[in-house]
């Protein structure tokens, strides 16, 4: 098993990128003080969020009843794991003040033994960790020493890391195989990549042998979640657990045996990203193996090509082999959150780009769909086709959003795409002893001080004419590794200027010397718009075709064709034209357009059916990013086109 890629520094790296520029500052100019006013019920006509208020109850400094879903202190803590990463790339420093308040307000809600939980303190005291199933104590936890590990790596400040240590100390205290330890494991996986990252702050064993506990405990017979649902006669939680299948949760078998992407697709991410530094923490090469096992099954027969997982409305999960619905599917935000997070592991274990190819994919389009470009509303589910009229409430439909919410009650997505663009760099940049990587082509600047003091400027075009120029600035000769994606078709490398020939591709790598000094490296990728299909499994999408450009996923919407987009066929033999970006968008990313059809019945009168053939007339059809559709107006989208056969 290879040695492990380690994200480059936060403090050396500047999204400068037209693009992901844009979205990133929105981070500590709109998206940190808009999700504060919300955990504060300071914004009208958005659903009520009570997170401060229930750690103050908690803390004994408020009286009242603790409200919100049983997990929603995770939504502090991910604002806070946010306004980390905007602290170590220099960043946000106005908020320092208010996070050390927050932080101080959950150590006083913090029971004396470590436990750490609004709710079960407030609310069900008697009822700690007799309901792993529903209860999310240790995935909110998890979430709170995530970020407590990185506000310490940000600040230097010992309070946060202090209380997630002393509830880590509790939970590694109360689960286990010893005598008197719980045999459990968490309903929903995120303690476990939580406490990995601990296990690397602090060098404490403890930690790691607990989150790998956790995973080697799961789906053992007998089996600890059935035995505990035996136990109450209906669901405290979530009525719909009453039919609960241990799939749904990953529970099963051994997650070592697992071979395809089971339920809950957020909570087999997690998994399986704890799966990945569990392993190559412990040079675990069956741990690994299952764990790509998992990922190949998800990405090759479960996945959109915008990088969304978990087709089903229902319960938010990955239902079968090439079931992949565009218009009722959900693809959730934080299941490609998590999806990324598994990539650049799998990545790091393997020495392989192709799983930064999946990153990539998720990243420019679900992740990036999942805000708006003003940063202050957001998608929970991302599907491939919206007809706004058919999202109405208590219907198949009613999960389906046709326009960003201010906040849900149910906020997992939000910070938790907050806390993704925060800590961008960390998808864009590694290093491992021997070399820096350059995985994702958005134009930044980085620094790597272990490696000759290296700087690094990437200027990239990648969106716009497939240039990336990447200059070097270092103090010795070292190597610079940079992915190759498998959609650059020919390409070429400069070096100062001069043509370099037949360098090899390796695990999707060039590998580029990097000599002491001042240097210019320039690939140009030939990326041009791309017709795409879907296997003949993938039985939604026969007879049609999907728009790329690169990793951009393009969509059709109503503000630039019109409504009633079922009606457009498309020739995938006509030109595509590069147009100039569409008014109201981000990033200079070109419109495309192309010339199509629209299939119209003639006029019918008051009749639904009638027996007028349809006729066919020729338009001009634009296409625009996947990831900004909705910012203009509301308004049907369409991915997925009818094909014109002649």
């Amino acid at each position: 098993m290879r040695r492990r890629l380690r994200p480059l520094p936060f403090s050396g790296i500047r999204i400068t990128d037209s693009l992901f520029g844009e979205y990133v500052k929105k981070v500590s100019e709109v998206i940190i003080p808009h999700q504060w006013k919300i955990l504060n019920n300071q914004i009208e006509d958005t659903e009520p969020s009570y997170c401060i208020q229930n750690f103050r109850i908690a803390a004994g400094e408020e009286e009242g009843e603790r409200k919100g879903v049983v997990f929603l202190d995770t939504d502090l803590y991910k604002w806070l794991e946010a306004v980390a990463f905007c602290l170590a790339a220099g960043e946000g420093k106005e908020y320092e003040p208010l996070a050390d308040e927050a932080i101080g307000l959950i150590g006083r809600a913090q029971e004396e033994d470590g436990y750490l939980n609004t709710y079960f303190t407030v609310n069900a005291p008697n009822r700690k960790w007799k309901n792993l199933t529903e209860g999310h104590e240790l995935y909110t936890a998890g979430h709170m020493i995530e970020a407590a590990t990185a506000y310490y790596t940000a600040t230097g400040k010992r309070p946060f890391l202090d209380i997630a240590k002393k509830n880590a100390d509790l939970i590694c205290r109360t689960f286990g195989t010893g005598k008197g330890q719980i045999h459990g494991y968490p309903g929903h996986q995120e303690i476990e990549v939580a406490l990995v990252k601990l296990y690397r702050v602090t060098g404490e064993e403890k930690y790691l042998d607990t989150a790998e506990y956790f995973i080697r405990e799961r789906g053992k017979e007998p089996n600890y979640l059935l035995a505990e649902m035996a136990g109450r006669e209906k669901p405290e939680f979530f009525p719909e657990f009453q039919d609960y299948d241990l799939k749904y949760s990953q529970a099963h078998v051994s997650p070592l045996q697992q071979d395809t992407a089971e339920g809950h697709a957020v909570r087999v991410m997690y998994m399986c990203a704890a799966m990945a530094d569990i392993a190559e923490e412990r040079k675990d090469a069956e741990m690994l193996e299952a764990c790509i096992r998992i990922w190949n099954n998800a990405v090759k027969k479960r996945m959109y090509i915008t990088g969304g997982i978990g087709s089903s409305g229902h319960l938010e999960r990955f239902t079968t082999d090439y079931d992949l619905p565009n218009r009722t599917n959900y693809s959730e935000t934080c299941a490609s959150i998590g999806l990324m997070m598994t990539g650049q592991r799998l990545a790091s274990a393997t020495g392989d780009a192709a799983y930064y190819e999946v990153v990539e994919q998720a990243l420019y389009n679900t992740v990036l769909a999942g805000i708006n470009i003003r940063g202050d509303r957001y998608f929970y589910v991302n599907p491939l086709e919206v007809i706004p009229e058919f999202c109405t409430e208590h219907t198949y439909m009613s999960h389906v959003k046709p326009v960003r919410q201010k906040w849900y009650g149910v906020a997992c997505c939000p910070p938790n795409v907050a806390r993704t663009l925060a800590s961008l760099g960390q998808y864009i940049y590694a290093e491992d002893e021997e070399a820096v990587y350059v995985h994702q082509f958005i134009s930044s600047s980085a620094q790597a001080p272990d490696k000759g003091d290296l700087k690094l400027y990437m200027e990239s075009e990648l969106l716009r004419t497939g240039r990336v120029e990447i200059r070097t600035k270092a103090d010795r000769e070292t190597l610079l590794k940079v992915r190759i994606p498998s959609y650059a078709g020919e390409w070429t490398l400069e070096k100062n200027g001069e043509p370099v020939e037949s360098l090899p591709v390796e695990k999707g790598y060039v590998t580029l010397s990097v000599p002491a000094g001042q240097t210019v490296f320039q690939f140009d990728f030939q990326i041009r718009p791309q017709w795409m299909y879907a296997r003949n499994e993938v039985q939604e999408d026969t007879g049609k075709t999907a728009l790329v450009k690169g990793p951009l996923v393009y969509c059709l919407e109503e503000a630039d064709n019109g409504n009633l987009l079922s009606q457009v066929y498309v020739d995938a033999d006509v030109p595509v034209r590069e147009e100039a970006p569409a008014e109201g968008l981000a990033g200079e990313v070109p419109v495309l357009e192309y010339e199509g059809y629209r299939l119209k019945t003639p006029d019918m009168g008051e009749d639904l059916y009638g027996t007028a053939k349809p006729v066919s007339e020729k338009v001009t059809l634009k296409a625009v990013p996947y990831c900004m559709w909705g910012n203009r107006k509301e308004g049907e989208m369409l991915v997925w086109q009818k094909l014109r056969i002649s």
